[in-house]
């Protein structure tokens, strides 16, 4: 997507030969700033914000060495993707990836580039909502004197409260450089929780079950966690007698509930491009987020495990937002001979992109994840009996727990 600051006003900006320094630091300097804070900040907000606490679960489906090489690869492949967008707008003259597509591969790409943003960050709020119910009403049920089966602290009037309050309003506005000092609180609480996950590493690592194949280097799933990179909820795995813990889940629900906005600028902002050309009025902006964000808290309201799906995201969207359109582009911009570094790398990403894509797809449909929601991990009983073949209903685990429960992670 192509969010900008403001253009400042000063005609001097437009000529060729300044600098991007002079560009910068001339005319409104302050608004400038402002403006490039509250970017620096969504962007930190969106990539960081949620995608963090996802990192374990993939860490753990494609083994544990291979996971840490799996992150740096993805990363340095995302970093070249977005090398090869700059690029390629440089060389098609425009600034934005979809504005990129059109240029190159006409109005069809641009479509199918189009239903690629919205459908991503549509599921992501999705899942957004799903994790804030969950989550949410884990952290209400430590409330002394609250019945644990109240429908006041269930996930689904959790998630139409939250809808409501805060994040609808939030996603009405109409520039998302708004949204800086929402993020900013997103990155301090994400920092919160990354200190709790930490302090019980520290004080509960020696507790911690051993894994047998926990250090073996690569597992069958490792395609799946490329998929899953960015989702997942490390707080299941903690027991829901931990205070410290629970202080946690409630940090991440509202870290979850200020990301959601942003994913909901970019639906909106694909409709609009393909529809009004990027404009909207205010009426149809109103209009349009209320049509998207309550689809998408339909949808939460109706499923409860989004695992599968959200593999099938990554994999059908993500590879090739990333890997794919970029190179293809790039390929059929440049004229630099098929030697270049670029356009080795370019080659490189395609087919495997594309191998992300069929495999990924493939181990999704006939290796479904298992969805353990709502289950306590064995390790939160006194006898550390495993819970693989006991089905319990969320009200009798929360019950059956013991006050000297130790809370502790795969």
């Amino acid at each position: 997507m192509n969010y900008q600051c403001p253009q400042l006003s000063d005609p001097r900006q437009r000529e060729t030969h300044l600098s991007d320094r002079e560009s910068l630091v001339s005319g409104h300097e302050h608004q400038g700033k402002s403006c490039h804070s509250s970017a620096v900040f969504n962007v930190v907000n969106s990539v960081i914000g949620s995608g963090i606490i996802g990192l374990p679960y993939s860490m753990k489906q494609a083994g544990f060495p291979l996971g840490i090489l799996l992150l740096f690869w993805v990363s340095y492949i995302t970093d070249f993707s977005l090398i090869l967008l700059i690029k390629g707008g440089a060389l098609s003259g425009t600034d934005s990836y979809q504005s990129l597509v059109n240029k190159t591969f006409g109005f069809p790409g641009y479509l199918l580039l189009s239903a690629l943003q919205f459908m991503y960050p549509f599921i992501a709020m999705i899942s957004y909502n799903i994790i804030t119910g969950d989550t949410l009403s884990k952290v209400f049920q430590r409330i002394p004197g609250v019945d644990p089966g109240s429908l006041f602290i269930g996930r689904h009037f959790i998630i139409v409260v939250s809808t409501v309050t805060f994040t609808l309003p939030l996603s009405l506005y109409r520039d998302i450089a708004k949204l800086g000092k929402i993020s900013c609180i997103s990155t301090i609480l994400t920092t919160v929780i990354l200190g709790i996950v930490m302090t019980r590493a520290v004080s509960l690592g020696p507790n911690i079950p051993k894994t047998e194949d926990a250090w073996v280097f690569a597992k069958p799933n490792a395609i799946q966690a490329i998929g899953v990179m960015s989702f997942g909820d490390l707080f299941e795995n903690y027991c829901r007698s931990d205070d410290l813990v629970t202080f946690g889940r409630f940090c991440y629900g509202i870290t979850v509930i200020l990301t959601y906005p942003i994913e909901c600028f970019v639906t909106r902002e694909v409709i609009a491009n393909v529809f009004l050309g990027g404009n909207p009025s205010s009426v149809f902006r109103i209009i349009l987020t209320v049509v998207i964000i309550t689809a998408a808290t339909l949808v939460s309201l109706l499923i409860d495990c989004l695992g599968i799906v959200l593999e099938l995201n990554g994999v059908l969207c993500a590879a090739p937002l990333i890997f794919i359109i970029p190179s293809v582009c790039y390929l059929k911009l440049s004229e630099e001979p098929r030697t270049h570094a670029d356009k080795i790398m370019a080659c490189i990403m395609i087919p495997v992109g594309a191998v992300v894509m069929v495999v990924g797809f493939i181990m999704a449909v006939t290796n479904p994840q298992d969805c353990t929601h709502g289950q306590e991990m064995f390790y939160c009983f006194p006898d550390n009996t495993s819970l693989t073949n006991v089905s319990h209903s969320h009200l009798q685990l929360t019950t059956q727990l013991s006050p000297w429960n130790l809370s502790i992670f795969q």
